[in-house]
């Protein structure tokens, strides 16, 4: 294979590779605004289309009306907590089956234990790692699933 075919073979992938995350919907329900935004960043630059919500309440009502493709839970929350808001999406039979993925500065034993008590998937520490987040979360997105309209 020459050097130009496989740069095109290497882009032909990267671009099927993208479009797999264009139509993906995450949401973000964090109450720290920086921390927000560079998970946004992030998630936009790998083609992750991405809604934030910065309180518990608010959180549950975006999850409801969206229907997004996986949620991104600080356990932290101040006036809804975390617990309270995976519990919530359990029960919603359109939400039931949505990946719920901690973001928590929690130490890792704890952290763990409590996306677990909490329901969540499973959960991914704070701070984030701006180079292996995307990578993080596409571990917890099926790739076989369809566009929530």
């Amino acid at each position: 294979m020459t050097t130009e075919s496989s740069f095109s073979v290497s882009i032909a992938y990267q671009i099927s590779e993208v479009g797999l995350f264009m139509n993906k919907n995450i949401l973000i329900i964090e109450d720290n605004e920086n921390n927000a935004l560079l998970v946004k960043r992030v998630l936009e630059a790998h083609a992750f289309q991405v809604i934030h919500a910065p309180d518990g309440e608010s959180g549950l009502q975006m999850a409801t009306e969206t229907k997004p493709d996986l949620i991104l839970l600080d356990l932290g929350l101040p006036d809804v907590d975390g617990q309270t808001v995976a519990a919530f999406i359990r029960r919603v039979p359109e939400l039931e089956k949505v990946p719920v993925i901690a973001l928590t500065a929690w130490p890792e034993d704890t952290a763990r234990s409590m996306a677990e008590a909490y329901g969540c998937d499973g959960y991914i520490a704070k701070p984030i790692n701006a180079r292996t987040f995307a990578d993080e979360v596409l571990a917890y997105l099926p790739t076989n699933t369809t566009t929530s309209d």
